[in-house]
Parts: C-alpha cells; sequence; structure tokens
C-alpha cells in the first residue's frame, strides 16, 4: 500500500454537492491511547492535555469543529474505553452519552471512532457494540504512518464493507487524512438509518466472541500487525527489567531534580530580580499612603513570593512532559504496580497517583477508570499524599533557606536535590502505608490483574511541550492572579487594623503583633508551638487550606510588613525567624497535610459524600501534626 493512504478515506465522497443533513452533534470515541485526544485538539483547536500514556481523558469534553472550520457542528470527546461494558465510570460516561442518556447533553447524532492502526486486532473488540448503535459512523485508523513505516498492512476498503461503515487512514499527529472527517460529516446522512444488515457482529457481552470476531474481520481485510522496532524491544528489555528499571528509574529522578536546583535555582533569582524592579517602578506611579502599601507592600509583595518559583516549576514540568510524551512513563507503571501489588492497590492506580504530581483534582477524577469500587476509594484517599506542584513553592522557599548547597559524589548530586528526592518519597511512602491500612480493613476485596497496552517510543514535539508549558504557567498566573491575590490583600487589611490613633486627627498602622491578624496568630499558637512554628507561620497554615501555594504569598506579606524584617529577603527573614528542626517540620507537615480546599471539594463529588473526605482531612492532619512533631524534636536533639 502506498504511503499516500494517509490522505485517502476509504470510501467513495458523494457525487452531489456537499449538503449537511441532520448531524449537529458528534461523540468521539475510542481506547486509551489512540491518539483521541490529539484529533480532539486537531479538530477543534482546543488544549486538552495529550501524554503518551492511557488514562487522559476521565469525563467528556465539549468543543466546536473549528480545526476543520465547522464552527456549527459540536464535537463531544468521550473517555478511552476498551469496551462499552460500564464496569467503571468511564466506561459509563461513553454509554450514557452515546445512548443520550447524560443530562444536559444531547445524543450524537453521528460517531467518530479513532482505532490504533498499530494494535488494530484487539481495537475493533470497540467498534462491535459502537456499530450496534445504529448511529452514523466513520472509523478512523489513526498512526497509520507508523504501522507502514514497520511493515504494517490494512486493506482500508475491505475493512469498509466488512464493517458496514466508511473507513479513513489518518495521522492525528501529522494531522494527515482529516478531510476524510469533512467528507464524512458533509453528506446528508438520515439519523434514522439501520446499520448495514449484511453485517454479522458478535454477540454483545461475551468477550470471547467479540475477540474471535475481531480476529476474523483482522485477516479478511489482510491486516498485518507492524513489527515492533527492534529499539524498543532492546530498550524494553533494559527499562522493564526487575532489577536495572528501578534503579534506572531513581537515576531520571535524581537527574530531575538536580538540574531543576543547579538550572532553576539561578533562573527564579534572576526573575525574582525582574519582579522586585517591576515593584520599584510601578510604586512612584501610585499614590502615597494606603493605596501604594495594599498594591505594592501587599499584594505585589505577596503574588511575588510565588512567581519567584515559576522557573523551576515550569522546568519541572517540562521533563515530566519529556517523559509523558516519549513513552517512558507508562513503562515506569509496570515498576510501579509491582509495589502497589504490596499494598492492596490495583496497577491502574499509577496514573491518578501519576497525575497527582502536577494536580490532585484531574488525578481523582482520573481514578473512574478503576473498576472496583473499593479499589477507586482507597486511590481517591491517598492521592493528595503524592506531592503536587502547589507544594514546589514551599518546598523550595525552605530548602533554599535552610539546607545548604553541598554537593557529593564528586559534585553529582546535591543535598538540596536530596531534600527534595526525600520530600517527595514521604508523601509515596504515606500513600502506599495508608493504602495498605486502607485495603487491609474498610476497603478490603479481590485483587484485580492489572492489564496495560504499552505506547511506542516517540519522540516529543516541541509544540506539544510548549502547549504543556504554556498550560501549566497559565494555570499558575491563574491563582496568583485570583486566590493569592485575595488572600494577600486581605492579610494586608488585617495587618492594619484596628488602627493607632497619634492624636491630630492622625492614624497610623499597630504593631504587626497587635493587629487582628497578629492576635489570631497568637490564639492558634500554643496548637503548633511543639512544630517549632510560630503565629505567623500559623496564619499561613490557616491560609494555605485554601491553596497550598498561598503559604509563601503570605509569609512574603507578613514579613513584608513586619518593621523588623522588611529589610530581609523572605528567604534570610525566615532563616532568622525560624529553627531548622521548624523548618523541617513544616516540609513534613506539607507533604502530608491535605491543604487544599479544591481537593476536598472534588473527592465529595466523586465519592457523593462529605464523610469520606473529613476523615481523609483529619487523618493527614493527624498525621502530618505527628510527623513534624517528631521531625521537630529529634532535630533538636542534635542541633543546637
Amino acid at each position: 500500500m502506498s504511503s499516500s493512504c494517509c490522505t485517502t478515506p476509504a470510501f467513495e465522497p458523494p457525487k452531489a454537492p456537499p449538503t449537511l443533513g441532520a448531524i449537529r452533534t458528534i461523540a468521539l470515541i475510542g481506547p486509551p491511547n489512540s491518539g483521541k485526544s490529539t484529533l480532539f485538539n486537531r479538530l477543534t483547536g482546543l488544549r486538552q492535555k495529550v501524554a503518551n500514556y492511557p488514562g487522559v481523558t476521565v469525563e467528556q469534553r465539549m468543543g466546536v469543529m473549528a480545526g476543520i472550520g465547522r464552527a456549527d457542528l459540536t464535537l463531544i470527546d468521550l473517555p478511552g474505553v476498551y469496551s462499552l461494558d460500564a464496569y467503571s465510570e468511564d466506561a459509563r460516561v461513553s454509554v450514557d452519552v452515546l445512548e443520550g442518556r447524560m443530562p444536559g447533553t444531547p445524543r450524537p447524532d453521528a460517531v467518530l471512532l479513532v482505532l490504533d492502526s498499530l494494535h488494530l486486532t484487539r481495537q475493533l473488540m470497540l467498534a462491535a457494540p459502537v456499530l450496534a448503535l445504529g448511529l452514523p459512523t466513520l472509523i478512523l485508523l489513526n498512526m497509520t504512518d507508523l504501522m507502514e513505516s514497520r511493515g504494517g498492512v490494512i486493506d482500508a476498503l475491505q475493512l469498509a464493507r466488512e464493517l458496514g461503515s466508511p473507513v479513513a487512514q489518518i495521522s492525528a499527529v501529522q494531522g494527515k487524512g482529516l478531510e476524510a472527517i469533512s467528507l464524512f460529516l458533509n453528506q446528508r446522512t438520515d439519523p434514522a438509518a439501520k446499520p448495514n444488515q449484511s453485517l454479522t457482529l458478535p454477540v454483545l457481552g461475551n468477550a470471547a466472541s467479540t475477540h474471535k470476531w475481531a480476529a476474523q474481520v483482522s485477516k479478511r481485510t489482510g491486516y498485518r500487525a507492524p513489527l515492533s522496532a527492534e529499539n524498543t524491544r532492546k530498550l524494553d528489555n533494559i527499562l522493564l527489567h526487575r532489577i536495572w528499571g528501578p534503579l534506572l528509574f531513581l537515576v531520571v529522578v535524581i537527574a530531575v531534580f538536580e538540574v531543576v536546583f543547579s538550572l532553576g535555582q539561578p533562573l527564579s533569582d534572576g526573575f525574582g530580580d525582574v519582579l522586585a524592579q517591576i515593584g520599584n517602578l510601578i510604586a512612584p506611579l501610585l499614590p502615597a499612603g494606603w493605596i501604594r502599601s495594599i498594591l505594592i507592600d501587599g499584594a505585589w509583595t505577596g503574588i511575588s513570593s510565588v512567581l519567584v518559583f515559576l522557573p523551576q516549576i515550569l522546568l519541572l514540568f517540562l521533563f515530566i512532559g519529556v517523559l509523558e510524551d516519549s513513552g517512558y512513563l507508562a513503562r515506569a507503571a509496570l515498576i510501579a504496580d509491582r509495589v502497589m501489588r504490596t499494598t492492596g492497590l490495583n496497577g491502574k492506580a499509577f496514573i491518578p497517583l501519576l497525575s497527582a504530581y502536577a494536580c490532585a483534582v484531574p488525578a481523582i477524577m482520573a481514578t473512574r477508570t478503576i473498576e472496583n469500587r473499593r479499589d477507586r476509594f482507597a486511590t481517591i484517599l491517598v492521592t493528595p499524599f503524592m506531592t503536587c506542584s502547589a507544594r514546589l513553592p514551599v518546598y523550595m522557599l525552605l530548602i533554599a533557606a535552610f539546607i545548604p548547597a553541598r554537593y557529593y559524589f564528586d559534585g553529582l548530586i546535591g543535598l538540596q536535590t536530596l531534600v527534595m528526592i526525600g520530600l517527595y518519597l514521604a508523601g509515596f511512602v504515606a500513600a502506599m502505608t495508608t493504602a495498605w491500612m486502607l485495603k487491609s480493613s474498610i476497603l478490603k476485596s479481590s485483587e484485580t490483574p492489572f492489564i496495560l497496552e504499552l505506547p511506542q517510543y516517540r519522540m516529543p514535539t516541541v509544540r506539544g511541550l510548549g502547549i504543556r508549558l504554556v498550560d501549566r504557567a497559565r494555570v499558575f498566573l491563574y491563582q496568583a492572579g485570583t486566590i493569592i491575590l485575595c488572600v494577600t490583600m486581605a492579610l494586608w487589611i488585617l495587618a492594619h487594623i484596628p488602627p493607632v490613633h497619634l492624636g491630630s486627627g492622625s492614624w497610623t498602622a499597630p504593631q504587626l503583633a497587635d493587629s487582628v491578624i497578629g492576635k489570631l496568630g497568637h490564639f492558634i499558637e500554643p496548637a503548633i508551638a511543639p512544630l517549632g512554628f510560630n503565629w505567623k507561620i500559623g496564619i499561613g497554615l490557616l491560609s494555605s487550606v485554601l491553596a497550598r501555594e498561598v503559604m509563601v504569598a503570605t509569609m512574603g506579606t507578613l514579613y513584608g510588613a513586619d518593621p523588623s524584617t522588611q529589610a530581609y529577603h523572605l528567604q534570610a527573614a525566615l532563616h532568622h525567624d525560624v529553627t531548622l528542626g521548624g523548618a523541617l517540620a513544616l516540609m513534613i507537615f506539607f507533604a502530608f497535610a491535605m491543604q487544599c480546599t479544591s481537593t476536598m471539594a472534588i473527592v465529595r463529588r466523586e465519592t457523593n459524600s462529605w464523610r469520606w473526605p473529613a476523615m481523609q482531612f483529619a487523618y493527614m492532619l493527624a498525621l502530618a501534626w505527628g510527623a513534624a512533631f517528631v521531625v521537630n524534636h529529634v532535630t533538636m536533639m542534635f542541633v543546637h
């Protein structure tokens, strides 16, 4: 077959001028990791997350098909599923949408079924139940370019005859063959049309039957699976090795954090100078008095305290993006499965737990791919232990302030990197230990097999990585422009009341300790003093319940408002005001505590009860307090 098949649809175009029939809403469905989300982004121009491992889309996403000039059509991206058996939450979403039972979502008028041509026989098992729905369906064989380059063959015209639906070969990554979608949608389609009566579908619900049917269809269409690339086999022999695999994963993690600190710290320092200069330029333009103080000393100081860590965070997510898009992290799932099974968690929990390193909210939603309800709840309850990006500003601030830049093994690894890895490891160990306790008691269930179709190794694209970083920066800046801005301005106001009368009608701000925020901090100080925390850190802990990164902004605002520490940078002010034991205790407190309202809200939504998030918050808070107490007092024993 010639390489031009990527741009040639396997059906005759309409003879009459293209006219739209009853089609208004189109569903996009396919197995996990078939390239469905990449195609959705191509067709809509949106930036839905794309990663080279299964389980990215966990709920329906909608967008207009502006990417092919059809803004009058709505495309619904459904979760990746291997079948329409509603065993998991994501499969239920797909079935409900396709059958018109999803509230607020119209039943689709047509379906785009995306199949990975590299593994077509297995992927065809989804075609049978989708075609049985009787909706006009276009079958898109994705990654055809890769299939052909590795010796794979498929007769797309014969496959169209076998399935009774048009078939097109495409490459969603390269944008090839997408004109077939326009041809399909422009046909006059009768939504009441019956499926091809000559098509013999397997008995739905009978998995052996369906597999046999898919194998027969593949054989009759001359499908020859592509050979696995020799380099892929060699890499997998190393990366999936029982001994070398975990060791190499550890080396990769150490290397990533070492680069984040060695390269990211100078970038953050330079960015901090830029932010300070911006504040100095803006200040003279504002009227002197409380307006300048609240905007510069309050809002800008607090926001800058968080924004300064943006270069390091983006650098970390650049490396994570490379590992995701290359296909390596899917291999790491198999390595992690060996550890996770000892705690009772299913291997499918790895993808949500991996996603939680960015944010726990979409990670908890990703647990919908887990069929067993008890396994799913156990994963939800331990996900917040994974070190999300919101913890990074707190870690980086404290590590830079208290941990010396000392190196070992001829400068290959630094002490700061080891501390950061230790915090990530502490969260992972807490998650696994908690999972073991849950799976041994209230959420005990039978073991289920973990089946994962490994994606192909791919070279990450500059466009894909760039979109990922822009989106991460947008989320970070949105937090700074909303939650952090509101909190820092509220803190400034509370730090300046009640005003002190100086006589002759003049007023001034009170001493910080005598302000409303100071009195609140001193009220809660006895509960946190055993941890080595002062009242300012107590205020930071209260404010960070909204979002963890607010902690840094709170510290910036409070220490900037205190005359005794105004001359210090935030790191120096903390080093002057907090002991080493208190700093280490604060790191471990943030490693274990919930400290995120959005996460509690999504746990409530996914479990349909406030009981679970309440138990989760109380347990994590108690664990964080106890661990911080131990760390502080042990440190005091060795450091005088």
